[in-house]
């Protein structure tokens, strides 16, 4: 049995694994609040990520006991590009700037201009953007500089979580790829990046390629969670890349689109694509050997829990749900951008803001729902755009996170897509991707691509069904952000 460990945003997963794909337990535990002093700004602790770690672990290895299971080894994903600063102690030195935060813009302009924007997507594959890891060192290096000059360490979120239980610095290539210090085609730190940015090397952790064995359960890490000690673990992913790994997209034409808090349309790609405006991520692949193209909408689920607890807390997400689906596909013209913190894909510009756009007063609440969901599915499709136009081929689309679990979202998306899309028998998004990346560093499975081949089954296809009404509103949904962003 193999164990996954998913470090997300909102909370963190633990799940047990078979050889057959067969989830045997599975428990997860919140995380607190994102904290935003300021518009734009996003940061968590990251020792609170270790606290939720220890429940949601501890609670999967109560079952394992009860039932005589052993676990054979462990990988981990997470959130991605959160910046995690230890001192020479293994201390955090701050709490932890995460993925979303939009304040390092002017940190993104001095690095572009200091190495030069063709030169930066050449050596990383990817521009200088707020996400990104290293740019909020550079933020903490102009703002917190009695901070900065106490790292000794940097690392991402579920990194900081594996050092806990095994004591050991290291990072994936995957995860890598989202700090803008790897140089993704030829799968190592960019020293160039790193110099010119004023980071030193000895800040960044050995890597490794997804499934190999970086660490091991240390005894106070067995105290913590319930692991046998001496249990490998593996380097795992980033949130992005283990989910794919869960899905089973690891061959040119294999597609997902992913709904958590934020959004994702991933490609394999047997070698680095770049796009020369950097609309898209360009990163290594959870599997060695390979890579990937995505692109990232900021606030989907997001869109979705914002206008709940903002418009509607007393409703449930099932009760929002069931007035959105007796609304007619194109919400009657509203249109719902999902700009809550800025946008990566198209637009790379952190200043752009949500709105709604269309409202009369004859809408209801299903309406502004509906445009919330269908909203989400337009941004994405975004993405599907940029790979038609870079000749990234689409041949086969899987959904995963909560957009896949409700049937209006799904159904939102093969329309808006306009392709059919397919649902999997076992969808638990990264911690699966982990456990089978953690399979294949124990040797159950020679490759990922093996343990997805004895572990991933498609459940359901879903196909269109009011397509013609999503591609008419779709032109129009592009027209918003231009229309606006002088505003």
């Amino acid at each position: 049995m193999f164990l996954g460990v998913d470090v997300g945003t909102g909370g963190t997963r633990a799940v047990l694994v078979d050889r057959l794909g067969r989830v045997a337990a599975s428990v997860a535990c919140e995380h607190a609040p994102i904290h935003s002093a300021e518009i734009g700004w996003a940061e968590q602790d990251p020792d609170d990520w270790w606290r939720a770690a220890q429940t949601a672990i501890s609670g999967v290895m109560a079952t394992a006991k009860a039932e005589g299971i052993t676990v054979e080894a462990a990988g981990l994903t997470g959130q991605m590009h959160g910046c995690v600063m230890l001192d020479a102690d293994g201390k955090v030195l701050r709490p932890a700037l995460i993925w979303c935060d939009q304040r390092t813009q002017p940190q993104c302009d001095w690095l572009t201009e200091k190495i030069g924007y063709e030169r930066l997507i050449e050596l990383t594959c990817n521009p200088a953007l707020p996400n990104f890891t290293l740019t909020k060192l550079l933020w903490v290096r102009e703002h917190e500089p009695e901070i900065f000059a106490k790292i000794a360490q940097v690392m991402c979120p579920k990194d900081y979580v594996r050092y806990k239980m095994t004591g050991a610095y290291a990072i994936d290539m995957q995860e890598a790829s989202g700090t803008l210090l790897l140089d993704v085609t030829n799968r190592r730190w960019s020293s160039e990046v790193a110099e010119a940015a004023g980071i030193p090397m000895s800040w960044l952790p050995p890597l490794f390629e997804g499934p190999e064995v970086c660490g091991h359960i240390t005894p106070e890490g067995a105290a913590a969670t319930g692991l046998a000690i001496g249990t490998p673990v593996v380097a795992g992913a980033g949130d992005q890349g283990a989910g794919a790994v869960g899905m089973g997209i690891l061959e040119p034409g294999s597609v997902s689109s992913t709904i958590g808090t934020s959004g994702v349309v991933f490609a394999a790609t047997a070698a680095p694509t770049k796009d020369a405006k950097g609309r898209l991520h360009t990163f290594c692949h959870a599997a060695p050997g390979i890579w990937h193209v995505m692109g990232v909408t900021n606030g989907a689920g997001l869109s979705f829990r914002f206008f709940r607890d903002t418009f509607a807390p007393k409703h449930s997400y099932d009760e929002l749900t069931a007035l959105a689906a007796a609304v007619p596909a194109g919400s009657d013209g509203m249109l719902w951008t999902p700009y809550l913190f800025g946008e990566r894909t198209p637009h790379l510009d952190a200043k752009a803001r949500a709105a709604f756009t269309g409202i009369t007063a004859s809408h209801t609440l299903g309406h502004f729902v509906r445009a919330v969901l269908e909203g989400v599915a337009f941004s994405l499709k975004d993405t599907f755009t940029l790979f038609a136009e870079l000749g990234i081929p689409v041949e086969k689309i899987r959904l995963g996170g909560g957009g896949a679990r409700g049937p209006l979202w799904r159904q939102i998306q093969a329309d808006v897509y306009n392709h059919a899309v397919e649902l999997l028998e076992a969808e638990e998004g990264g911690a699966f991707g982990a456990a089978l990346l953690a399979g294949t560093g124990a040797g159950a499975w020679p490759t990922v691509q093996a343990a997805c081949a004895a572990t991933i089954r498609a459940a359901a296809t879903i196909e269109p069904k009011d397509a013609a009404a999503m591609q008419a509103a779709y032109p129009r949904y592009r027209e918003v952000y231009p229309a606006l962003k002088n505003l």
